[in-house]
């Protein structure tokens, strides 16, 4: 817990969390479809990052689908005070594992409804509108009338409040003339910084920005010069790509995934590592080298 102490905190919404946390995406089976290959496994992991400190957990009920929550409220339930727990809706899995949109008012209701009973809370803390405007990436195109349903949610009282996931910079915009957000959920990462200027600009607005991916997602970062940075700071290449994470804005909130306790134990001791001005000039290069 001191060590995750040692990257600092972040408003998320009401609230205030260590800036590293956990995603729950890779609890679930292959390609975030069905159940893990060990429960057990699955259960000591959450259990053991909640052990260290970690007080923000971010989950789906379309990750499995339904897997990864029910294996929150398996490992966790009753929840401590001090843990917040961030979902998504407007996604749902197809048989074929696919991801299709669900932006329709009774497909988002119903999401919510399903995070609801999944997770075993009476409201949820922070739901994220995912776009899927665009499997692939982020892409344009009004989220009005989605984020109109979200914010109806949010007077009943079941959602306390909204951020976005794969949002561009407009649509960002179009979002807080709607309702506050209190989050940005997009890819970033060392080797992934299309979105620059909107780290910076939510930053101005004291609102917190979330990577996904933060080590490369299912194809990890391969960079010599990270390796070689990691080498220098005796670190593992993933403790420094998520370090420089850190340094890069303070209202970056991590969320790296993990099925192993060992990996988890790795990837919050990130949160002492300080990284020189030197070591950082080098990685900053690495975002505006061209595409292998």
């Amino acid at each position: 817990m001191t060590e995750l102490a040692g990257a600092g905190t972040f408003p998320l919404g009401d609230r205030t969390v260590k800036r590293i946390g956990y995603g729950a995406m890779q609890l679930a089976g292959p390609g975030v479809y069905g159940p893990p290959s060990d429960p057990a496994a699955a259960l000591a992991v959450l259990r053991a990052a909640v052990e260290a400190g970690v007080d923000h957990i971010d989950t789906s009920d379309f990750y499995g689908p339904h897997v990864t929550n029910r294996l929150i409220r398996e490992a966790l339930h009753p929840y401590g005070d001090g843990l917040t727990i961030v979902t998504k809706v407007g996604a749902v899995r197809g048989t074929d594992k696919s991801w299709n949109p669900a932006f329709g008012r009774e497909e988002l209701r119903g999401a919510v409804h399903d995070n609801l009973r999944h997770l075993g809370l009476d409201a949820l803390h922070v739901v994220n509108l995912r776009l899927m405007f665009d499997v692939h990436g982020p892409a344009e195109g009004s989220l009005a009338e989605p984020l109109e349903v979200l914010a109806g949610l949010q007077r009943d009282g079941l959602i306390r409040h909204i951020g976005l996931s794969n949002a561009t910079a407009a649509q960002v915009r179009e979002a807080r003339a709607i309702c506050p957000i209190v989050c940005v959920q997009n890819q970033y990462n060392l080797a992934h910084r299309a979105d620059d200027a909107l780290l910076d600009e939510l930053a101005r607005e004291g609102i917190a920005f979330v990577p996904f991916f933060p080590l490369g997602g299912f194809s990890p970062l391969q960079s010599d010069a990270l390796s070689e940075v990691a080498s220098r700071l005796e670190a593992t290449p993933m403790q420094v790509a998520q370090a420089w994470l850190l340094q890069r804005s303070p209202n970056v909130l991590l969320i790296p995934g993990t099925s192993s306790v060992a990996h988890l134990r790795e990837n919050l001791s990130a949160a002492s590592l300080r990284l020189p001005s030197e070591a950082i000039d080098v990685l900053d290069r690495i975002g505006a080298a061209p595409p292998a």
